[in-house]
């Protein structure tokens, strides 16, 4: 078929050297985002600009010269593989077998933008992602495939994405396409009656309440590691922090049980999170027994007051 590939970013880039690598189709186009002033240039455009492919960096899907423009590459199937931008029906049914999208999450559930932080947040145990064939909707196309991945107890948002979703999701894509090759793909409908939804999981949903059980701010903590940083605060500053464990602990909440060479012990409701990683504000990420020793942390203070 003619493909075009539609991404940004690691995981464009990577499944479109997938496409390439396994030889059964044409590259048509790769669209990516406009370029960011003084930003450098997106993987996927500098690994299609090696591979002397056309690259195309519309601001929108809706002008006429953008969809006629689409239109001239004569494509089979549209492979969005992390997109940003809103593609409406116009242009995704220009290719003649129409446009399939990738999204980490399970869907119906967690739709939207920050599907992986809100699993981990929620406290899952089993994630994965799905290909589909979008609509207008957010998140709300027919299903063509799905893999799931397990959730381990220690999972950070980074573990999840890099380690499991990522590569897997590369293999989907091209295990969709074949799909679409071989004739009749599959459409499954979502069940609304599961849909859940969720918005960007930004800096303000990251603060840590101390005094929720122990269990709910340790996943508030994997799901926002590293983006956008589960934080507290000392003196005043914002203290954003990243590795830890549950431990056994008892105090006040957001009390500082102990500091030691493993890091710092911080009381909450029914245990204790052992705090290892840490940033300061404007500063790079260090040992939480560092940042003690630097910045005056000791037993007894309180976090987040």
């Amino acid at each position: 078929m003619r493909l075009i590939i539609m991404g940004q970013q690691a995981f464009g880039k990577a499944c479109l050297e997938a496409v390439l690598g396994k030889g059964k189709d044409e590259v048509a186009a790769v669209y990516c985002a406009p370029d960011r002033e003084n930003k450098p240039l997106d993987p996927i455009k500098e690994y299609a600009l090696e591979k002397g492919l056309t690259v195309v960096q519309p601001p929108n899907f809706k002008d006429k010269e953008v969809l006629d423009e689409m239109r001239s590459f004569k494509a089979d199937l549209c492979v969005m593989a992390f997109v940003t931008l809103f593609v409406p029906e116009t242009a995704r049914e220009i290719p003649t077998h129409g446009s399939i999208c990738f999204h980490p999450s399970l869907l119906p559930k967690h739709r939207g933008p920050s599907s992986i932080n809100w699993a981990i947040i929620s406290g899952t145990t089993r994630t994965g992602l799905t290909i589909f064939w979008p609509s207008d909707g957010l998140d709300e196309g027919e299903i063509l495939l799905q893999k799931k991945v397990d959730v381990d107890p220690d999972d950070t948002l980074g573990i999840v994405y890099f380690q499991k979703i990522f590569p897997l999701g590369v293999e989907a894509v091209v295990e969709a396409i074949d799909l679409v090759r071989s004739g009749n793909p599959p459409r499954i409908k979502q069940d609304e009656s599961k849909a859940t939804y969720e918005s960007w999981c930004r800096h303000e949903h990251a603060e840590i309440d101390w005094t929720k059980p122990v269990s709910e701010v340790f996943n508030l903590i994997r799901g926002t590691n590293p983006q956008p940083g589960a934080w507290t605060t000392h003196k005043g500053d914002v203290l954003k922090i990243f590795d830890c464990t549950i431990v056994e602990a008892t105090g006040s909440p957001g009390e500082i049980k102990e500091v030691s060479e493993q890091g710092v012990t911080v009381c909450a409701n029914g245990g204790g999170i052992l705090v290892q990683r840490v940033r300061p504000v404007d500063d790079k990420k260090i040992h939480a027994s560092e940042y003690a020793s630097n910045f005056g942390l000791s037993s007894g203070e309180i976090l987040g007051e």
